[in-house]
C-alpha cells in the first residue's frame, strides 16, 4: 500500500499536500483501490467556498460512487480538469497528476486535525481486517 509520508490523511481516505497556504487533495491509493476503475468524477467550482469535512465533489466506479470531502476549510482555487476527462488517471497516480482540488487554506489549525502517514497506515491496516 503506498502511503506517502510527506501527505497529511483523513478517515474518509482523502489526502492533503500543503505547499504554503495551498493544499493539493485528492483520494488515497487506497480508497482507489477499494472504488475500482474510476470512470467519473464532478468537483465544486472553482471559488468554492468550503468547510472542514463538507462535500466537495463526487467520484464514481463500476463498482460504487463516493462523496469527496474537504480535508481542510478554505475556498477552491483549481480544479484538476483533465481528470474531469481521464479520470480514470486517479487508479493510475493518486498522489501525483490525480490531485482533484487545490484549497487556499483559511484555517491553518485544521492541519493539526488530520492524520500523518503512521496514523493513516493504523487507519488502513484495522479497515482490512
Amino acid at each position: 500500500m503506498n502511503i506517502p509520508k510527506d501527505l497529511y490523511y483523513t478517515k474518509e481516505h482523502e489526502w492533503a499536500r500543503i505547499e504554503g497556504n495551498i493544499a493539493s487533495i485528492g483520494i488515497t491509493d487506497y480508497a482507489q483501490k477499494l472504488l475500482g476503475d474510476i470512470v467519473f468524477l464532478e468537483v465544486s467550482e472553482v471559488g468554492t467556498v468550503v468547510n472542514k469535512g463538507e462535500k466537495i465533489g463526487t467520484i464514481e466506479s463500476v463498482k460504487a460512487a463516493s462523496d469527496i470531502f474537504s480535508p481542510l476549510s478554505g475556498r477552491i482555487v483549481e480544479v484538476n480538469t483533465e481528470l474531469i476527462n481521464t479520470p480514470d488517471v486517479i487508479n493510475k497516480d493518486p498522489y501525483g497528476t490525480a490531485w482533484m482540488a487545490k484549497i487556499e487554506v483559511s484555517n491553518p489549525s485544521e492541519i493539526d486535525m488530520l492524520l500523518r502517514h503512521d496514523e493513516y497506515a493504523r487507519l488502513v491496516e484495522e479497515e482490512s481486517k
